[in-house]
């Protein structure tokens, strides 16, 4: 049994200027364009089985976090696109280094006054041990990618 200590959750939200449904259509439909909004973060996504938005189908991206380039393999868990929600579990690459497991979950909703939307970031994950941080500087990644993809939505016409 996993030691809570070593278990945890990390979680942002982020305003959006872009509609929910185009920011979900993104990550689940068009990954392999995360690129182009946010080329020094992300330099590739590429479908490595499967087909682009359903479960069971696996990802790999290229990234750079800390300066650092790196590779996630990445399997679609779940999605429900009635609440324009989709979860990633990394089952390969740099960051299994230091983490036994990791899931994201992004999930975007129309903010009440109608001025765009929220994205809500969720980090679930198990440290290999109890020298490894947290990962933060993933979470600032990931909020800094959904800046850099509203505006790339926001550029181009719906």
């Amino acid at each position: 049994m996993a030691s809570s200590a070593l278990v945890s959750k990390l979680e942002a939200n982020v305003e959006i200027k872009a509609s929910p449904d185009r920011f979900h259509d993104m990550f689940t439909n068009k990954p392999d364009h995360v690129h182009r909004a946010s080329y020094d973060k992300v330099q590739g996504c590429d479908l490595h089985q499967g087909e682009w938005g359903k479960v069971g189908s696996i990802i790999i991206w290229d990234y750079v976090l800390d300066g650092k380039a790196g590779v996630a393999k990445e399997v679609i868990e779940a999605m429900d696109p009635d609440k324009n929600l989709i979860a990633l579990r990394i089952i390969e690459g740099d960051l299994l280094e230091k983490y036994k497991s990791l899931v994201a979950t992004i999930q975007a909703w129309a903010k009440s006054d109608g001025s765009g939307s929220v994205v809500r970031w969720t980090l679930e994950y198990e440290k290999l041990h109890e020298g490894i941080e947290h990962p933060e500087s993933l979470l600032q990644l990931v909020v800094d990618l959904s800046k850099d993809i509203d505006t790339h939505l926001t550029a181009l016409p719906n």
